[in-house]
């Protein structure tokens, strides 16, 4: 292994945030037999390509929420219903009150101090934490910090 960490240059914990990062942005293309089936016709025809396979943020791009800002990295559109997404939430707020829905997210807080609901429980976290929330399970992320609130949220949608 530190001939791998040596190889990219990094650190330990700075391998396993990237590890962990795209572990969970491509994990979720087999999760759902009915999904596989639909991917097969979606975006045949797109090509893959430097300009479109690297996003880097573009703030007039971002889209204003009543709670702070959000910004597609990936959307649905692009590959099979996969898609990755920065939130920002201003301190005590929440992007939507608790939730239930089909897909199953993945979170992943960048900076802030967040408060995790699930299912009738809550946990305080920090920076480079990851969340998860099964399908069918109420959710839903709180700013409980004085900063802003940034996280990624990694998520597969069902396409019909």
């Amino acid at each position: 292994m530190k001939r791998i960490y040596f190889m990219l240059g990094r650190d330990r914990f700075t391998f396993k945030m990237i590890t962990v990062i795209f572990g969970l942005l491509f994990m979720g293309s087999f999760y759902s037999s009915h999904a596989q089936k639909k991917e097969a016709s979606i975006n045949t025809t797109l090509k893959y390509n430097i300009e479109n396979c690297v996003n880097q943020i573009n703030f007039s791009d971002t889209v204003k929420t009543k709670v702070g800002y959000q910004y597609w990295f990936v959307n649905k559109s692009f590959i099979d219903g996969r898609t990755l997404k920065l939130s920002v939430v201003e301190p005590g707020k929440a992007t939507h009150a608790p939730h239930i829905h089909y897909e199953d997210e993945f979170f992943f807080v960048l900076e802030g101090t967040a408060a995790f609901y699930l299912n009738g429980d809550t946990k305080i976290v920090g920076p480079y934490t990851s969340l998860y929330c099964p399908s069918g399970y109420e959710h839903g992320i709180k700013n409980v910090g004085v900063t802003e609130l940034k996280y990624l949220v990694i998520k597969k949608y069902i396409l019909e």
